[in-house]
């Protein structure tokens, strides 16, 4: 064998490994800043739907030399710091760090998202596109002491964007008669395009982190509190 075919053949494996561990979803994820809050002992002063993150669903932390710089996303702070602060510590930049070297690096492996502008300005397009808060709010989804069933919500949310999108709530203590609307999850295909959000394999590792969070995918035969700002 020829060392060309040899060259030829381990670089067709290597870029076989590289399509088999891309991602096909992203996933936009919100939360709720009340919600938040109580699980991690913060104060909002906010009263609409904030960013958490934009996540593929294949890869963590994919490139541990690919550094956060803020100066590279400096005309997109103002937005970012209004609609996808750190609700722990908002004057820090520690949080879109934490996402850009877990979720970024690896969103990085498509040409669309090769940088960190790129990566944090699409993150926010999609926010801005989807609009949930605006949409939650015009069919009086809003944050009430009165319950909601989870399938009014459920239904709002896949009849306005026509897909399904993963609804996670804390779930109650013993005594407590309702779970707490926490995050909502709405999936995107690798052209930005909208795609139902199904949980699987591939999501495990991703959601370690709303499981130790205490968050997971609503009980639909539950009451569902969607907390107001106190």
């Amino acid at each position: 064998t020829s060392l060309y075919s040899n060259h030829c053949w381990h670089r067709n494996e290597l870029m076989g490994a590289y399509f088999r561990n891309m991602w096909t979803k992203l996933i936009l994820t919100q939360h709720w800043p009340s919600s938040f809050c109580s699980m991690e002992h913060c104060h909002p002063n906010i009263s609409y739907w904030t960013l958490h993150g934009l996540w593929p669903d294949k890869g963590i932390n994919c490139n541990s030399s690919w550094h956060f710089n803020s100066s590279q996303i400096e005309d997109l702070l103002p937005d970012m710091e209004k609609n996808w602060p750190d609700l722990v510590d908002p004057a820090s930049t520690r949080f879109w760090k934490y996402e850009w070297h877990k979720h970024g690096t690896c969103a990085a492996k498509a040409e669309s998202l090769n940088s960190q502008h790129k990566y944090f300005s699409k993150a926010l397009e999609l926010y801005h596109k989807l609009d949930l808060d605006s949409v939650l709010r015009k069919f009086n989804i809003i944050p009430s002491e009165e319950y909601y069933k989870f399938s009014q919500i459920e239904v709002v949310i896949e009849n306005f964007y026509g897909v399904k999108a993963k609804i996670q709530c804390i779930h109650p203590s013993k005594n407590a008669d309702a779970q707490i609307l926490g995050q909502i999850e709405i999936c995107f295909s690798p052209d930005f395009t909208l795609q139902d959000c199904e949980k699987g394999r591939d999501l495990d590792d991703v959601m370690a982190v709303d499981r130790a969070s205490g968050l997971s995918v609503c009980d639909h035969d539950m009451p569902v509190y969607y907390p107001p700002l106190t």
